[in-house]
């Protein structure tokens, strides 16, 4: 399991946990601050990765490209994997895959088969990449299906499962009581702020569209909450834009718990991250995309979300949300276009056919005792979204003595949960 940005382990989790021993998680390091890598790990409840390269984070992309492959591929040959699952469209992926492939390893992608067909995004070339080089496709929703078959790829590699985003914040977000401690830690109100998250390197790389896009949340008549990614932390000071920072309501980055809360309590989200535009339609609040294209139509088309070009355009289209009669309510009635809650299982199902095929059964590690990770119920077969997933894995025995618990939720601030007794008659 490779990954390297905080998206990565969050949409992750739920695949880490169903693998349990069989997996062994492979840090690149793309992220190497604390506030946001480090720490989500261990809110999440997740062990720490066994493996992390070191040196990457921060590098320009070709160099981190070079020595994330160089470092990936020596990491499979001392210890080869059966497969190598990556995540999404972020360099650590696009590097996960490069080095399984040239060592024969299959390669599984998940949140495949999305396009933006702008080529000038960095995220478009490493999602292409890996849709030439993997060998099983784990695609979110019909559009990327579609995208998958329209580039030639053979429909038997393809697998509609839902995205992951769907049960991570189910699993993630905390209850009412903890939100709105929450709430009066920030002094803020449910509904009467906006939460703000700037990061992409078109928005903070550029001075006019940092400005503006500042400029614009400065001016929306409600207190503006932006946990602020490092990169515009240092472009702001750089471009000598403090002044405008000043104006709004800048905390360093926080935990995915508390942001989920923050983000279900705000009255309106302004982004540039792809993730969120998967999450608004889990919370149910609305959306201002601050980018010219998105990868993730879905999340327009369904009425979260609205596209808005770095301008006076998002000041606009945030006043016509806000102001939008019974706006709310709509939402809440609207199921997130990314799936049911289930791709997990469908994923996990996937990869353990690939060990299957293979592995040796003499050779694999679900031979040996299982450790059962919190909460987490036995690997699933795949099946398409929207219908019920398979209750254990083939030939497996379910222990009546013993049922798996459910999994727990994670209020903001808590510990991760206690390792929950499980039965391991499972086979």
């Amino acid at each position: 399991m490779v990954l390297g940005t905080r998206p990565e382990v969050v949409k992750l989790a739920g695949v880490i946990r169903g693998l349990g021993r069989d997996t062994r998680v492979v840090h690149t390091g793309q992220h190497y601050d604390s506030a946001l890598s480090g720490e989500i790990f261990r809110g999440l409840g997740l062990p720490e990765p066994r493996v992390s390269i070191r040196r990457v984070g921060g590098l320009p992309r070709v160099e981190q490209m070079s020595s994330m492959i160089g470092q990936l591929g020596r990491a499979f040959e001392a210890d080869r994997p059966a497969v190598v699952v990556v995540q999404g469209d972020t360099n650590s992926a696009s590097a996960g895959a490069q080095a399984a492939h040239y060592l024969g390893i299959e390669v599984l992608h998940v949140e495949a088969g999305l396009r933006s067909h702008d080529r000038t995004m960095p995220e478009e070339i490493n999602r292409r990449m890996i849709g030439v080089l993997a060998d099983v496709h784990c695609a979110p929703t019909e559009g990327a299906v579609a995208h998958l078959r329209a580039e030639g790829v053979a429909p038997d590699r393809i697998h509609l499962t839902g995205n992951t985003v769907v049960e991570a914040v189910r699993a993630s977000l905390p209850g009412p009581a903890a939100r709105m401690t929450v709430l009066r830690a920030y002094g803020l109100r449910s509904g009467g702020f906006v939460l703000a998250t700037v990061h992409r390197p078109e928005n903070t790389d550029d001075p006019e569209r940092l400005r503006m896009i500042l400029s614009e949340l400065a001016g929306l008549g409600l207190p503006v909450l932006l946990p602020i990614h490092p990169r515009t932390a240092s472009r702001a000071r750089q471009y000598g834009l403090d002044g405008l920072l000043a104006a709004l309501c800048v905390v360093e980055p926080v935990d995915h718990a508390t942001f989920l809360a923050l983000a279900r309590e705000a009255g309106l989200l302004v982004s540039d991250s792809g993730g969120v535009q998967e999450e608004c339609t889990v919370l149910k609040r609305p959306l201002v995309v601050v980018r010219n294209n998105t990868e993730r139509p879905e999340a327009m088309d369904s009425g979260f979300a609205v596209l808005a070009a770095p301008g006076p355009d998002i000041g606009f289209q945030a006043r016509a949300l806000l102001d939008a009669p019974g706006l709310a309510a709509r939402l809440a009635a609207t199921a997130s276009p990314f799936g049911d809650g289930r791709a997990g299982d469908r994923i996990v199902g996937l990869i353990r056919t690939l060990v299957e095929r293979a592995v040796p059964p003499t050779r694999r590690a679900s031979d040996r005792p299982a450790v059962a990770a919190p909460g987490v119920r036995p690997a699933t077969l795949p099946s398409p979204v929207g219908e019920p997933a398979g209750p254990h894995p083939p030939g497996g025995t379910p222990c009546t003595d013993h049922p798996m618990p459910a999994a727990p939720r994670q209020e903001a601030f808590s510990p991760p949960p206690e390792a929950a007794t499980t039965c391991t008659s499972w086979c």
